[in-house]
């Protein structure tokens, strides 16, 4: 995003946010930037921001953007909630979407703002923004109660404690991103992963969030005279659960999308525990 004179990228965002979302310009993005070019600091400001109503109106003012009922109620509807009620698509299919979206505009980020940084380096990068860890984190954080007690989920799942597991959250989260994308497009969808993501971008360039706890973990058993960690993965649907083995006792399980998530996982919370 371009700096113009005397306003910040901060505040472009928020006018470029505010106009293309309020439709007053619809989707053309050079007119949106023509326009807030042509304003002052304060009236960027002075944009008025969307008001939601209703039950979900703190999770729509998280976003800052409104949602049709229809897209929301299926961004936040859990599998095991269609499958036993028969009730509402489920969001499998916006998260796949959200998925796509979220991830092309991390990587676009990191790879402007990163020019010395090797490919390698940068996939490192979008792996400690974009994981499930890290987008359960902001969900728990959105509107007053975060994210979880806005889905629709079975029975079953709700008593798994489904509405705080990672794997939950992280996927609907993606699954209000593809909403945004069905819905505004582009440009607002942008607008809304640099909203919510964008301090997570800023912490893993500094370079935090990149920390690699398998190699942590080897690294203490070893100066503690430890035999080496084995794990041990179980593959599930579209999730892996992992447990590290240190000296006959075992750390865990935890989870991730992929089997290396899941281990590092494991190996963070053996490494804390055995941490002197």
């Amino acid at each position: 995003m371009r700096r113009l004179d005397n306003i910040t990228d901060e505040q472009i965002a928020a006018a470029q946010l505010r106009l293309v979302i309020d439709d007053k310009l619809g989707r053309d993005t050079p007119e949106v930037l023509r326009r807030i070019a042509a304003m002052s600091p304060t009236e960027i400001d002075d944009v008025p921001a969307p008001v939601f109503t209703g039950p979900h109106s703190s999770l729509l003012d998280a976003l800052g953007v409104p949602l049709s009922s229809e897209l929301l109620t299926r961004a936040l509807t859990h599998r095991s909630y269609t499958e036993e009620t028969g009730e509402h698509l489920s969001n499998d299919r916006l998260e796949f979407l959200g998925d796509a979206m979220l991830g092309a505009v991390v990587t676009d980020h990191l790879y402007r703002t990163n020019p010395d940084v090797s490919e390698r380096g940068l996939a490192k990068l979008r792996a400690g923004v974009v994981n499930m860890n890290a987008l359960a984190e902001v969900a728990r954080g959105l509107g007053t109660d975060g994210l979880g007690p806005h889905l629709l989920m079975g029975e079953h799942e709700e008593a798994s404690g489904g509405r705080d597991k990672s794997s939950v959250l992280a996927d609907a989260l993606e699954a209000l991103v593809g909403a945004v994308y069905v819905e505004h497009g582009i440009d607002a969808t942008s607008a809304v992963v640099h909203r919510l993501f964008d301090p997570r971008m800023a912490e893993v360039s500094a370079g935090g969030g990149l920390v690699d706890w398998k190699t942590r973990l080897y690294e203490l058993t070893d100066t503690m005279d430890l035999s080496p960690p084995e794990y041990l993965v179980d593959s599930g649907d579209r999730e892996y659960t992992a447990t590290v083995m240190v000296a006959g006792r075992s750390y865990g399980p935890e989870i991730g999308r992929t089997k290396r998530e899941a281990e590092q996982n494991a190996a963070k919370t053996a490494y804390r525990e055995l941490s002197p």
